[in-house]
């Protein structure tokens, strides 16, 4: 059964429209609950799309009036006129590039129909009505709960789990053990799906900031699981007992030990350099299986480079880095949090 709970949008909603309604009520204007109609309809999920929408709304609603005054004292107030009204109306505001205000619009341009006539005390009364259902709605989306915490716990929980990943890499290379099941891959790519849509939802919360970071990282770590993924066949060829497979799993594993959003790539960039300087320093293969073998290394080498090089050009945030350093410390053994 879903858990029943009031969200803050809800809330929004709920008080947005009971001010509304009691604002254009005071005012006595004609179809007040209109105004709370109108504000519920530009409740929006962020401020920008707040904006956006109330605009396209209060243009669709003028025009609207103005298409509806016309073919009302033109054409008559009866249902055919009612049909061709909507038939020019929505492909005007579609062409205006106001289409999101079509369904507000049908509700100021039936009130011309109700009325039966069209004059300035109309017009005014409408207007009203429009600029406070519109204007409550763009106070009430002011607020907008902050998502960066759960925007850094998402980045907390996406770098336990590309460890994970790189810490059963060298398990395997290093033991032969193949009893993971690779579930941190595909939790990976949740993560970042969904970070992504988080991180545009709070870029679009900010007026005066592009805070484009948390976007940046999770699209940084999109692009190093292209590559883990990449090399996850590579990996299950390699022979855990040659040599170079014993020092790719210890470099693994020091990779593994240092996921943060801070930037450790030049460090890891040469130690890659070194590790690949002495496999070529070791005898040529003397086989097929060992020459296999070789081109994988030197396959899996050129993808870690591409992964710490992704890395490379990401720039971090040394207050967030700090803060997300502070959250892993915060959970206990079972991973969550202690606070």
């Amino acid at each position: 059964m879903p858990k029943w709970r009031i969200g803050y949008r809800t809330l929004k909603t709920a008080v947005g429209a009971a001010l509304a309604i009691f604002i254009a009520q005071l005012l006595q204007l004609e179809f007040f609950v209109s105004a709370g109609i109108i504000t519920v309809l530009c409740i929006s999920i962020t401020k920008k799309e707040s904006v956006r929408a109330s605009w396209e709304r209060f243009v669709a609603c003028v025009i609207g009036l103005g298409y509806g005054s016309v073919i009302f004292e033109v054409l008559g107030y009866h249902p055919i006129s009612i049909a061709v009204l909507f038939l020019l109306f929505i492909p005007t505001a579609v062409a205006a590039g106001v289409k999101k205000g079509v369904v507000t619009s049908v509700v100021i341009m039936l009130h011309l129909y109700t009325y039966g006539n069209v004059s300035v005390t109309i017009w005014i009364n409408e207007i009203f009505l429009i600029t406070i259902g519109v204007g409550v709605a763009l106070v009430m989306n002011m607020y907008m709960p902050s998502a960066e915490k759960t925007l850094i716990w998402k980045q907390v929980k996406l770098e336990e789990c590309f460890k994970k990943i790189w810490k059963e890499y060298a398990s395997y290379l290093r033991y032969g053990d193949n009893s993971w099941d690779g579930k941190e891959i595909a939790e990976v790519s949740s993560l970042i799906e969904e970070g992504k849509s988080l991180a545009m939802k709070n870029i679009d919360n900010h007026f005066l900031r592009h805070d484009d970071y948390f976007y940046h990282y999770f699209n940084m770590r999109e692009k190093q699981l292209d590559v883990i993924e990449s090399i996850l066949p590579f990996i299950s060829t390699l022979d855990r007992t040659v040599i170079q497979g014993e020092k790719m799993a210890g470099f693994m594993e020091e990779l593994s030990q240092a996921v943060t959003p801070g930037n450790t790539a030049g460090y890891f960039l040469i130690r890659l350099n070194e590790l690949r300087e002495e496999i070529k320093k070791m005898e040529l293969p003397k086989s097929r299986a060992e020459f296999e073998i070789r081109s994988s290394l030197f396959y899996i080498l050129h993808e870690i480079e591409e992964y710490l090089l992704i890395k490379k050009m990401f720039k971090p945030d040394p207050k967030r880095t700090r803060t997300v350093s502070e959250k892993r410390l915060n959970r206990d053994h079972n991973g969550r949090d202690t606070n």
